[in-house]
């Protein structure tokens, strides 16, 4: 059953940024990303610090100090790993308020467009292990897990998809490609269910760098995005929407 869930999990984030990439127009999807970045953040960092460093450090052989540790080494392997455009979050496009200049999406996609899809297929076989190893841990854990990849995997996949779609890929050639590294996450769930299985007292550590890696991601390319200046009655929608995520976390996950 574990390996099932993790297989259902590593393909709904895929699956559902493809549904909503191919229902909705590129200005809908403009404005929606602006939402789902804050409503990720909140997802992203309540998972990681109200559930997966909490598990990891209550392991019975965890030791804090090694932990914390590999939570300093995750935090710079992530940056170091975007640093060399394999780890890549793509929220970013023209129109979606971020005052890019024009032909911005041609030059992201034209100048590396294989590149874009070849390190969004590594972070996704990246995430698939992350959430392979929240499974074999604590199955909730695994869905709370899987739940902050996907409100990042959103975002991420539709940003890539209108970056794409601008550069001049046709719709379907754009999702097919989406489509295609999506499934990345899954050959890293079932890889990552494989192999980390008979490691378990290397689980707290693999907890903790999932943990960095939503700390990574909120912290230096979300939440950035949320510092620009705004009217009044659009940072109140960006909290809400951050609370959202918060509180998504705080009820599905309960009392660990």
């Amino acid at each position: 059953m574990t390996l099932l869930y993790i297989v259902l999990a590593t393909t709904a984030g895929g699956l559902l940024s493809v549904l909503i990439a191919a229902g909705l127009t590129v200005q809908v999807l403009g404005r929606l990303v602006k939402h789902l970045v804050s409503l990720s953040a909140g997802v992203l960092l309540g998972t990681a610090l109200l559930h997966v460093l909490p598990e990891a450090f209550e392991q019975h052989d965890a030791n804090s100090h090694a932990l914390f540790l590999t939570l300093l080494l995750g935090l710079l392997f992530f940056f170091l790993l975007e640093k060399a455009e394999l780890y890549r979050h793509g929220h970013h496009h023209e129109g979606d308020g971020h005052e890019h200049h024009h032909h911005y999406d041609e030059e992201q996609a034209g100048r590396g467009g294989w590149a874009v899809l070849v390190g969004d297929s590594i972070h996704n076989f990246c995430d698939g292990v992350i959430i392979a190893a929240a499974f074999l841990a604590d199955v909730r854990l695994g869905w709370l897990t899987a739940l902050a990849i996907v409100a990042h995997e959103i975002p991420q996949e539709v940003g890539d998809y209108i970056v794409l779609l601008n550069a001049g890929f046709t719709r379907a050639r754009a999702l097919l490609f989406n489509a295609l590294s999506g499934l990345a996450a899954v050959a890293g769930g079932v890889i990552g269910y494989l192999v980390v299985e008979p490691w378990r007292p290397l689980f707290p550590y693999l907890l903790v760098v999932a943990a960095s890696s939503f700390v990574y991601i909120a912290v230096a390319d979300l939440m950035p995005q949320l510092q620009r200046r705004l009217r009044a009655r659009d940072t109140l929608a960006q909290l809400a929407w951050l609370a959202a995520g918060l509180l998504s976390v705080v009820v599905i996950g309960g009392r660990h």
